[in-house]
């Protein structure tokens, strides 16, 4: 198995857990790039939003409210927090298997970077 996340998924590799699911688990990222900068993947390998079908719509739902949860737990919810999927190289993708990006805990500018 090469993809980085399916070897976190399957245990391989640590990772400081936040939440999990039967769909998904949701990590600390190893690099942040906020306070509170979690990913949630699903357990599911997809490789690009390109690849996502309908029956993957509920995932990504439940991947998003998984997000609004996590942040308010954290005490983000009022003050704001920002979600994001990244797509293929250009848009930052540096690994392919599809991610939701969870960043509070400072000021995000926009347009982002």
């Amino acid at each position: 198995m090469s993809c980085l996340f399916c070897r976190i998924i399957a245990g391989e590799i640590p990772a400081t857990k936040v939440a999990e699911t039967e769909q998904f688990i949701a990590f600390r990222d190893i690099t942040p790039q906020a306070p509170l900068h979690v990913l949630i993947v699903p357990r599911k390998h997809i490789s690009t939003l390109n690849d996502l079908t309908p029956s993957d719509d509920a995932l990504v739902g439940a991947m998003t409210r998984e997000a609004a949860a996590i942040a308010k737990a954290h005490g983000y919810d009022t003050s704001g927090y920002r979600t994001v999927f990244n797509c293929n190289q250009d848009a930052g993708q540096a690994v392919f298997h599809i991610h939701l990006h969870l960043l509070a805990g400072r000021s995000l500018a926009w347009p982002p970077g």
